[in-house]
């Protein structure tokens, strides 16, 4: 089933749970991200009468009506926030907070009963333990990262929330625009198959990068990929190419890691583009977006094969593959 993500990326109103004074905190830099944002923002804190100029309500319960809840308490609060955010009727759930499968059996624990109560109010649930979103379109920053790129073309999902701060630094100098950010985290609910589908029908969306360390539903992912490959391209690098990386994925997100050369095969399979280096994930979202706009996507999967053995030759060739 293809699940509604609209009001995620496009939300009227956020409220952040767990928002703080404190500067420098996960929830006041989250806060100071919203400021720029342009719908309705409200802050969640017992605490306070206001954060940062914002009002600031003891519970998510008595804030007006809200699109997108960002969750930063401690883990052990998350199941209660979230099931008075199913009360509240928000469908949208950002949890920022560490500390579930990733921590171990009883993190694992908390993590399945996170899950439990947001099945039961189907709410869309990113996360746990992940940097946040970003709608560059909408100066939407709902992450703790203090830089968001320019928006883009290209959609960008990442289950290391540390790669993706390194990556908007770096974006922001160089202009490359994003039309997503995604720090997919745990993957509790919403995995990679799932924002693709919503990806494939975004307009503001013309190719999508993937950074991974696991994929949980190997099967739906090879399915939901193969299907939109054929309208965008999809780059990703993979994680844990050795066995020692394979074991810190494994350690950092919780995820099944598996064999880098199963995933290198899977992926050849279902038509996605894969980069070995951190330079061939940007080469090959940038080349192959520009060709499918110079050539157009129906012809994308004619050229797949020789686009990309002409990128792998790197210099003038691919620079004139762009150009053509």
């Amino acid at each position: 089933m293809m699940r509604e993500l609209t009001k995620l990326f496009y939300p009227e109103s956020v409220a952040v749970v767990g928002a703080s004074s404190a500067k420098g905190s996960v929830g006041n830099t989250i806060l100071n991200n919203l400021k720029n944002f342009g719908g309705e923002v409200y802050a969640i804190n017992p605490k306070y009468d206001q954060i940062e100029g914002i009002k600031c309500y003891p519970s998510i319960l008595q804030t007006p009506a809200v699109d997108l809840a960002i969750i930063a308490v401690p883990a052990k609060l998350v199941p209660k926030v979230v099931e008075e955010c199913g009360e509240k009727g928000i469908k949208n759930v950002v949890v920022i907070s560490a500390g579930f499968k990733e921590a171990g059996r009883d993190g694992a624990a908390l993590e399945k009963r996170l899950v439990e109560i947001a099945e039961k109010y189907e709410i869309n649930v990113v996360g746990p333990n992940c940097l946040g979103i970003m709608n560059p379109e909408i100066n939407l920053n709902a992450t703790f990262s203090s830089v968001m790129p320019d928006y883009g073309k290209v959609a960008f999902l990442s289950q290391s929330g540390a790669f993706i701060l390194a990556v908007a630094v770096w974006a922001k100098k160089t202009k490359f625009g994003f039309s997503k950010v995604v720090s997919l985290g745990n993957k509790a609910m919403l995995e990679e198959a799932d924002f693709l589908e919503y990806l494939a029908d975004d307009e503001s969306t013309d190719a999508v990068m993937l950074y991974i360390e696991g994929v949980q539903n190997g099967k739906r992912f090879m399915k939901v990929a193969k299907r939109i490959a054929k309208k965008k391209p999809i780059v990703v690098m993979k994680a844990g190419k050795t066995e020692s990386g394979s074991r810190a994925a494994s350690s950092h997100t919780g995820s099944l890691a598996g064999s880098y050369n199963v995933y290198k095969a899977a992926f050849e399979q279902c038509g996605v583009v894969m980069a070995e280096t951190v330079e061939e994930l940007f080469d090959y979202s940038l080349c192959t977006f520009k060709i499918q706009e110079s050539w157009g996507c129906c012809n994308y999967n004619e050229f797949r094969w020789s686009g990309r053995y002409g990128i792998r030759c790197r210099g003038n060739i691919r620079i004139e593959a762009c150009r053509s």
